[in-house]
């Protein structure tokens, strides 16, 4: 989301690297899907009513998804799939995006999705810290609003 694939190729080896077998290669009519999924993921992330959430999850999950199977497809072991086998890299990702938010904020929290804190910053993080009160994408965007924080106090208390 925060760094969307720019070509096909660019989507390709960015799902190789992160683990995912591609069995067909990616083509230009994949980036646009997957972008235009990222558009509609994001209303999840900025909704900020948990019903509203789950709701518009549910409506990516009901398009993105199909009745959970096991398969051993790569040999590497059982797991589950919530997916066909002949989809395209496109809806293969919608697939794995939209069950893995929703996984994510059922077992951790519905809240736990977030845009960062910092001002100026749009990054979308999962907030996977242990209190749940995780705000800002990065440690650097934490260090950058602190300065900015203590740069404004100091200047309210010298006023």
């Amino acid at each position: 989301m925060n760094r969307p694939p720019a070509s096909a190729a660019e989507l390709e080896e960015r799902c190789r690297a992160a683990g995912l077998d591609v069995d067909r290669p990616a083509v230009d009519q994949d980036v646009l899907a997957v972008r235009a999924y990222l558009e509609r993921w994001t209303a999840v992330v900025d909704e900020p009513d948990p019903p509203a959430r789950a709701d518009l999850l549910n409506t990516l999950l009901a398009t993105s998804t199909a009745h959970p199977r096991l398969t051993d497809h790569a040999g590497t072991g059982w797991h589950i799939h919530y997916r066909d086998d002949d989809m395209t890299l496109a809806a293969l990702l919608r697939s794995l995006v939209s069950v893995g938010t929703a996984l994510h904020l059922t077992a951790r929290g519905i809240h736990r999705l977030a845009r960062c804190a910092t001002g100026g910053c749009e990054r979308v993080f999962a907030d996977v810290s242990r209190t749940g009160r995780q705000r800002y994408c990065t440690p650097s965007c934490a260090n950058r609003d602190a300065v900015r924080r203590h740069r404004a106090g100091a200047r309210a208390a010298g006023a």
